[in-house]
Formats: C-alpha cells, structure tokens, sequence
C-alpha cells in the first residue's frame, strides 16, 4: 500500500483493470461518499476507516444503524457474506487477501454502550446551543449575554443546571443587566428556559457535564502503530437529530481550535466520517452553514481529513461539497425529480471521462460498484472511474454485547470517563449567593426587629423615668409628719403669742378693760390678722 489506500479496481473490462488509490498527502482534503440506501456506502466506509487505522491514522466514526461496530472484530469464513468478500477479492487481484480485527474505542453520549462523551456548555458556546435548541436572534443574543456575564463574573457553565440557574439569574437582574449588554426580558428567558428542558429530555443532560473528552484520546495508536477507530454509538442519538448535527459540529470546531497547524502532512492526524451528513444541514440557518463551511475549509491544515457520507450527493450545501476533493459515488435511482436532479448534479462534479457516460452509469452500478474520483498527488481530481470497491477485513455487521463489553475493559479509555463529576461551579455558587443573600436579609429583618423592640423599651424606659422623677419631685415637695407638726405647733404657737400680743397692743391702745370689749370688735381682729399672718 505505498501508494496510499486501495479503494478498488477501476475499469475491469479494459487492461486488467485501473487500480484506484486514494493518497494520504490528499487525504486531508476531504471526501463524499453518497448512494441509495443498500448500495454499498457502508461497506466502503468501513474498508476506507479499516485501511487507515492499518496505517497508523486514527478513525473517528459514527455508528448509525449499529453496523459498523464490528469493524473492532476480525470477520470470518463462516460469516453470512464471506463468499461474497472473497469472491470480490479475487475479482480485482487481492491476493494476500485475509481478515483482520482493528483496536477500536466505544463511545456513547449517554453512557450505555461506551465511554461517555461530554463536554461543557462553556465549550459548546451560545452559537451552537441556539442553533441545537432552535432559538430565534432575540433569544440568541440574550444568550449570549448570559455567557457573556457569566464569563465577566467567573461563574462556570458545566451542564445544563448552570446554565438553567444563570438564566433565572439574568431574569432576576433583567433590568441591571439591560443596562449594561442590552435589552433582557423574562419572555426570552423564559423561552430559552423551555428550550432546555425540550434538550434535556432528549438526553442533552448526560452530554453536558465533566469530565470533559480530551480531544486526544482521539488521537491514539496501538502497540502495533494501528490508529484507533473511535466508534461512536449513534443509533439512539438519531431519535435526538439536532444533537447530533450539533454534536459533530462541536467535535470539529473543537478539533480546529487545539489542534495546531500542519499543513499538508504525509499522513493525515485523524480522519472523521460522518454518516447521515444531511442531519447537520437540514433547516441550518446560514450562519451556521457558514460555520461548517468555514471548519470543513480551515481544518484540513491540522491534518484531519473530512469525509460526509449521504444518501444524496445534493444534501450537501455547495459551499461545502466544494471542499470535497475525494469522492464515491454509489448508485443514485432517478425515481422522483429530485433523484433526476442529484444525477445530474453528480454527474457534472467529476472531471470527464470521455470514455464513460457518467450519469447512465450512475443508475447502472451494482452493489459494491462506485463512481470513483481521487485527488493526485499533485492535487489535482483524477479522472472519473467505473470501480469495484474492495472487502473490508473486518467483520461486517454488530458486535454482541459480551464483545462489546471485552473491548471497552481493555480501552485505553477505560475508567477515564465513566463516572460523572459535579464540581462546584455556576449553579452552586448562585445558590450559595442566593442563600447568603437570604440569610443575610434574615438578619437584618432580625436586627431591625430587635432595633424596633430595642427603641421602644427605651421610649418607655425613659418615660418611665420622667414619671419617677417627677413623683420623686412631688414627694419631695411634700413636707414630711415632724415638719408638718413643727408647722402646726408653730402656727399654733405663733396664733397663741400673736392673739397675745394683740390683745397687749390693744390694751394698749385703746385703754383699759372699760373699753376691752369694744377693742375686741372690729379693730381688736384687725390687729389679731396682722399679727397672725406674720408668726405663721
């Protein structure tokens, strides 16, 4: 295989036969592999990862119908389509022809039939959640600003309950908050809010979380130097469309962002296939069109090469397919217009082969039959070729669960990712704010209380104490019994000295007793007046 991976036999009915390579320098630039349902598009997708796990290039797939995990197994001459695979070998020259197992690495978003695969909402990003959750640009950009705060306030966003607790928090702070990022209403909120619970009923919780993937266990080789097929299991994700789609979307743009430049190596670092591509396009806004275009165009200089596999070569949006420089061709069947349409557009994407009717031979290939055209060395697309597509070496068909649970024992993987961690982060630490908060407020509804309570004992403390003193003023007024007897037996004493000396003065002035009795009438008590008020 110095040349690169053997897809086929080209042209088998002239020369012996064009074998058709696809070069590694040029795997890099991506490929298409599309067909009918039944045509071949999985067998090929298998043989094309086996091929470059041999190699020593890491294979990410992604297995949809449950197929593919056997790629992990060495097939077998007793096997249901062995004399098929190696009637087929025969047919185009394989002569060192025999079946082999490749290491693989079971993945599961949740949980059930491999290691884990979760990453952070902080890593996801507001753009592909709005594009999973179907936000219109309004709630888009409310998002964005609870990212955005949540960044500037160092609150962690790992799984859905922070992110759920960050937007109950913009919608408490909504008018602060408009103030500053712009216009936040509850209405938007809250219909961000519904839009999560939608993603976590169809398993979006078990996605977000810790411990993250590290993007390099992607990247691992064996003992022998076979790259590792990562095979994920996708026949329940599929019931969960756009988390799918979002979910291989993040998976590149996290690959673009770590990985760093290589140009074009001789070898690619990591090669993706992404089978029901058309799931990461239906009803994608342009922008995030844009994005895949834009990942898919820049990724190829970090060495990893992107391969869509499609039932219609016409799924893919042309900005896209552009970037498409390796392509398989399977059979289209031209039974609705659109089918008419896809042919057409297919046939005119490869360069002519002057010698071959393209989109005849489009409707006219057989099980295992491919249009094939490849980049050359000089990257260049080689002419359009009618080809057999070799058997894979591996098993075809599922892997039963007793394998399947062999394998993931001896992963390199094993242990790494199984069991969950719930680290502080966005959730607990608004309600430990929110508790403290409420504490706080507790306190001082206590303190003012206490203050309250504390104000008006002293109010009546104090008039309290006025009273007293003006009770002990008025007692103290009061004379006590000796001086009201010293009082008395004076004023009685003073009556007695004055009515005596009134008498004398009397006597005195008005003569003897001839006269005593006239005195004591009217001047006599007059005299007696005056002297009684001053002895009192």
């Amino acid at each position: 295989m110095a040349e690169g991976i053997f897809i086929g036999l080209g042209a088998p009915e002239k020369d012996g036969g064009i074998p058709q390579y696809l070069n590694l320098r040029r795997a890099n630039r991506h490929g298409l592999i599309a067909g009918a349902t039944g045509t071949g598009k999985t067998v090929t997708l298998q043989g094309l990862a086996e091929s470059f796990s041999s190699l020593g290039v890491p294979v990410f797939l992604a297995d949809v119908k449950g197929d593919l995990a056997g790629i992990s197994m060495a097939g077998s001459p007793t096997a249901k389509n062995a004399d098929k695979l190696v009637a087929r070998a025969n047919e185009i020259g394989l002569a060192d022809y025999s079946y082999s197992d490749n290491p693989a690495i079971f993945w599961d978003l949740y949980g059930q039939q491999g290691h884990p695969i979760r990453t952070t909402v902080s890593e996801m990003g507001p753009l592909l959640l709005a594009r999973l959750m179907g936000l219109n640009d309004t709630q888009e950009g409310v998002l964005s600003i609870a990212f955005k705060y949540a960044d500037e306030e160092g609150l962690l966003l790992l799984d859905l309950g922070d992110l759920q607790a960050m937007l109950a928090h913009c919608a408490d702070n909504a008018d602060s908050l408009s103030a500053r990022y712009g216009n936040v209403t509850k209405a938007s909120v809250g219909a961000i809010q519904r839009q999560l619970l939608q993603l976590e009923s169809q398993g979006g919780d078990h996605f977000f979380g810790e411990p993250a993937l590290d993007i390099h266990d992607f990247l691992q080789v064996d003992e022998k130097g076979r790259g590792y097929v990562n095979i994920l299991a996708a026949d329940k994700l599929m019931q969960s469309p756009k988390l799918y789609g979002t979910f291989l979307l993040w998976l590149l743009s996290e690959l673009f962002e770590t990985l760093p430049e290589t140009g074009d190596p001789d070898k690619p670092r990591l090669v993706f296939f992404f089978d029901e591509a058309h799931l990461l396009f239906d009803d994608a806004p342009k922008a995030l069109t844009d994005k895949i275009e834009q990942v898919v165009r820049l990724i190829r200089s970090k060495g990893v090469g992107v391969y869509f596999v499609t039932q219609n070569p016409i799924d893919i949006p042309e900005d896209v397919a552009g970037q498409l420089g390796n392509r398989v061709q399977h059979a289209l069947r031209a039974f609705t217009p659109r089918d008419q349409r896809a042919i057409k557009a297919a046939a005119e994407t490869f360069r002519i082969n002057p010698e071959l009717d393209v989109a005849t031979a489009i409707t006219e290939l057989k099980v295992g039959e491919a249009l094939v055209s490849l980049l050359q060395e000089d990257g260049s697309p080689g002419i359009v070729q009618r080809t057999l597509i070799a058997p894979p070496r591996s098993r075809l068909g599922p892997v039963e669960p007793k394998e399947r649970a062999i394998i993931q024992s001896i992963s390199p993987c094993a242990g790494k990712y199984d069991a969950a961690v719930d680290r502080e982060s966005a959730e607990e630490i608004l309600a430990a704010r929110a508790d403290a908060a409420a504490a706080a407020a507790q306190v001082a509804k206590a303190q003012a209380e206490a203050d309250k309570t504390a104000a008006a004992q002293a109010k009546a403390e104090a008039r309290q104490r006025e009273a007293d003193l003006k009770r002990q003023a008025r007692e103290a007024a009061k004379p006590s019994t000796l001086d009201r007897a010293v009082q008395s037996a004076t004023r009685s004493a003073a009556s007695s000295v004055g009515r005596q000396v009134a008498n004398e003065i009397g006597r005195a002035v008005f003569g003897g007793s001839s006269r005593r009795k006239s005195s004591g009438g009217i001047a006599g008590q007059l005299v007696r007046g005056i002297l009684g008020s001053l002895f009192k």
